[in-house]
């Protein structure tokens, strides 16, 4: 049947279908566009015993159980026929399924997870009945773990115990692989526009080729570890071509050194595409080290590297500028793969944030759409206790509380705040601390009513203010929110991880002024005059009916201002990312980790 003429006809013999014949429809409208192959009722019972158990030893990851309901709705739908084969050969959609599936690392996903290497085999055996069913369901457990992976991520951010809820990214997998993928004139544009459409995804997806091929090309010997004294570049370092080649290596070294070696050019633009590097870095000559003129080049170099990972940018070798270099491009990957699976993670609303917090890298960003509007440091939870730990959160900003109460957690109470009690009877009043009842009623204090609940602690607002002049909250479980800080020398420190799970912000008139533009009411004179004056108390101002998308995101891996920036895993939580990764479908789904409720 000629195609031109179904496009015609199909269209008017749909219409003439009662409406209890959808599933016949679609039937009959994959078989006109070449996507069914045969229809002997033979099949229908080999598809239908193969798929009937969620478990086929053919696959890498036999177990699908999670997917079986959604496989047999696939084909219950084309009523058991074949979806992927045709006269004994894989139609297009299928040969695109298995080129994406052999490209999937350029997704920032393993290739061996959607059985890449067994499809020749399968494609060979597509000459028998029983190879074409195998085959065709094979393809179709396959196909649905890869849309939902690019689309969703592998694994629910709920077993990290994240506050973000990926449920409404579900995919109506039978109606996608139907109607998107197995009948699609371009299988790789329908996949692509599954992904995220977040600019941050894009560019990360851009540069990952480019890091893969850094990867291959990565011979460098680690540099020896300075201790606890940083090491100025000087003639007497004995490793200058050794760091010299990781900085080519890296990008961060351009132009001639010196040394007649030819630097490795950087990828700098993610509209860019990737830098063919089929060749090896350049060798430095372990004889001949940078001359004297060279040796401020290289050291602007270090400085850049430094500046891409968040490094004090000094132009010294201290412990942890040598650890960063030390780190393979290999890992570097892994934390652009990372970064990518947490943000397929995020519904819609969040792919753009107004307000993106990026842990790690300690540093707001506020938006409208892609289009950056200023940044600030941050402070973010202690890295050192699990329970101070900052988690991903996305969630709708609401209000804004000027002149904040700060109370204090009861877990801080009884381990922080009981001892000084014990030690000091008026700790608290030197303090700028009150004991109150539920309804915020002024009551005795005693070390026994703190310990054991009956009294709430809560620090008076005002400048001395652990929660500084203002807070930005964005209701979520974890009772994390943006706040001042009455301890503003700490954002003059390269690593900010000092609080107890919320996120200090280093100018919170200018975010307060951001974010109340559109109201009249509120200039940049009326935020100062609110926050100093003495009179207010936990001031309430709604945002109205504008809740603002805030987005506290963990990347390791960040593409800002034309390059990559890469930050010290604060939390290991990639660490846990890739631990889970490497179980395999299904992933779990049952949270491995309880979350304390974060404070100041």
């Amino acid at each position: 049947m000629h195609f031109a003429f179904v496009r015609l006809v199909l269209p008017a013999l749909l219409l003439t279908l009662p409406l209890t014949g959808c599933k016949r429809a679609k039937h009959l409208a994959a078989q006109a566009t070449g996507s069914v192959g045969v229809t002997q009722p033979t099949y229908t019972d080999a598809i239908q015993q193969a798929i009937s158990s969620g478990h086929m030893d053919a696959l890498k990851w036999p177990d699908y159980s999670d997917l079986q309901p959604a496989v047999n709705s696939f084909y219950d739908d084309r009523e058991f026929t074949l979806a992927w084969s045709k006269d004994g050969k894989p139609t297009s959609q299928a040969s695109a399924l298995m080129q994406a599936f052999s490209n999937a690392r350029q997704r920032g996903l393993d290739p061996e997870d959607y059985d890449a290497s067994r499809w020749q085999g399968r494609v060979a055996a597509l000459s028998t009945d029983d190879g074409k069913v195998a085959f065709d369901t094979a393809m179709t457990v396959n196909a649905a773990r890869f849309l939902n992976a690019i689309h969703m991520g592998r694994t629910d951010p709920k077993y990290f115990a994240f506050g973000i809820d990926s449920s409404s990214k579900q995919l109506d997998l039978p109606n996608v692989l139907g109607d998107q993928i197995a009948s699609a004139d371009d299988v790789d544009k329908a996949l692509t526009d599954l992904e995220p459409q977040s600019a941050q995804y894009k560019a990360l997806r851009e540069q990952l080729p480019h890091y893969l091929d850094l990867a291959a090309q990565d011979h460098t010997s680690p540099l020896p570890d300075p201790g606890t004294k940083s090491v100025a570049l000087t003639h007497g370092y004995a490793d200058l071509p050794a760091l010299q080649q990781k900085l080519q290596l890296f990008g961060d070294l351009q132009g001639d050194t010196g040394t007649g070696t030819t630097p490795q050019p950087e990828n700098t633009a993610a509209s860019t595409s990737a830098p063919q590097t089929d060749t090896a870095a350049p060798q430095a000559d372990a004889a001949a080290p940078p001359a004297s003129t060279d040796l401020a080049t290289l050291t602007d170099a270090l400085k850049h590297f430094q500046h891409r990972h968040g490094l004090t940018e000094d132009g010294k070798l201290s412990h942890d500028t040598v650890a960063a270099l030390n780190i393979p491009m290999s890992t570097r990957v892994n934390e652009i793969d990372d970064a990518m699976e947490r943000w397929r993670w995020l519904p819609d609303p969040y792919q753009k944030p107004a307000i993106l917090v990026n842990l790690p890298e300690f540093v707001l960003r506020t938006f409208d759409g892609d289009t950056q509007q200023f940044n600030m440091r941050v402070v973010v939870g202690q890295s050192k206790e699990d329970e101070h730990h900052t988690p991903m959160i996305a969630q709708q900003m609401k209000y804004l509380v000027f002149r904040p109460f700060w109370n204090i957690p009861p877990s801080i109470a009884k381990k922080e705040i009981v001892p000084h009690m014990a030690a000091n009877a008026g700790y608290l009043e030197s303090h700028n601390y009150e004991t109150v009842n539920g309804k915020g009623e002024a009551q005795p204090a005693s070390v026994a009513a703190v310990e054991h609940s009956t009294v709430m602690v809560r620090e008076k607002p005002g400048p001395r203010n652990s929660l500084g002049l203002v807070k930005f909250m964005f209701p979520n479980p974890f009772n994390v929110y943006l706040h001042d800080t009455n301890a503003h020398y700490l954002f003059q420190r390269t690593r900010r991880d000092y609080s107890h799970g919320c996120v200090r912000v280093q100018d919170p008139p200018k975010l307060a002024e951001w974010l109340l533009r559109d109201n009249s009411k509120w200039d940049a004179d009326t935020i100062q005059q609110t926050m100093n004056d003495d009179t207010v108390i936990n001031k309430t101002v709604s945002l109205g009916g504008k809740s603002v998308p805030v987005l506290l995101f963990y990347g390791t891996a960040y593409f800002d201002n034309g390059e990559m920036h890469f930050f010290k895993d604060l939390y290991n939580y990639d660490d846990d990312l890739e631990k889970e990764l490497q179980h395999g479908y299904p992933f779990q789904h049952k949270p491995a980790r309880t979350r304390a409720e974060a404070s100041v």
